[in-house]
């Protein structure tokens, strides 16, 4: 980045961020405060610069659903289980946020009334213009969907000109760079080339809401410094994801 202050390409955005985000490599803490607290510093980073940021947090870090399911819990049981989870993730964040003195809301799909208040569309957009940061947890409120749709749904819902999913990895690749030390990382991928080539985005739901919707999508690795104002100021950062233009030519 230049010394100059950058000027955001985007004025709404929603942050993805997995759970697994806030966990401190090989310790025992499911939620690290350094960690969460580096986190609401970039974001506040972000706040400053006059964007509207609402943030979808996981729960993946303290418990997985759907790997519950399929050590024979119910199903829709885990998914609530791992609802809550989002949501203490969210708390943790939005206390982070304050102590920075950046004013927040937590809105819950769920009905938690003495923590958080429950997700209603133009409140949400309300707060957004008024400058505090919105954080969306519980999910979509229904089993059977991932954080990644409610990161799709939530940004279309709010007019939001971008996602950002903030991941392990530096960005999409044509082959798990971790197993291919040869993977390709696209820099710019289509909606319609990534299904064509059956690339792991986002899971189908969020996918198909995104690219029914002409949602873009960033992806790109959270521990980067500064790489959220980067992605936000309209820099070559992750892989970026949008529908497919004439202009055009296949990967």
């Amino acid at each position: 980045m230049s010394s100059s202050s950058p000027s955001p390409k985007y004025k709404r955005v929603v942050l993805k961020i997995s759970g697994e985000a806030l966990r401190q490599h090989g310790s025992d803490d499911t939620v690290s405060p350094k960690i969460v607290q580096q986190i609401a510093q970039e974001i506040g980073n972000v706040r400053k610069m006059g964007v509207q940021v609402a943030v979808v947090v996981g729960g993946g870090n303290i418990w997985r659903g759907l790997a519950a399911s399929h050590r024979g819990m119910n199903r829709a049981t885990a998914d609530y289980m791992g609802m809550l989870a989002t949501v203490i993730n969210g708390m943790a964040l939005m206390s982070a946020l304050e102590e920075l003195g950046f004013s927040t809301r937590v809105q819950t799909a769920l009905h938690i009334n003495h923590v958080a208040e429950p997700f209603i569309l133009r409140r949400a957009i309300r707060h957004l213009e008024n400058g505090h940061i919105v954080i969306f947890v519980a999910g979509t409120g229904n089993p059977f969907f991932s954080t990644d749709t409610t990161a799709a749904l939530r940004a279309n819902e709010i007019g939001a000109e971008v996602i950002l999913k903030a991941t392990k990895v530096d960005g999409i690749y044509d082959s798990d760079p971790v197993k291919n030390p040869d993977a390709k990382k696209f820099d710019h991928i289509t909606f319609s080339e990534a299904l064509r080539r059956r690339l792991q985005v986002m899971d189908s739901t969020a996918f198909s809401l995104c690219m029914d919707n002409s949602m873009p999508i960033i992806v790109f690795n959270m521990i980067e410094p500064n790489i959220i104002i980067r992605a936000i100021c309209g820099e070559p950062v992750g892989t970026l994801v949008t529908e497919e233009t004439r202009e055009e030519t296949q990967f």
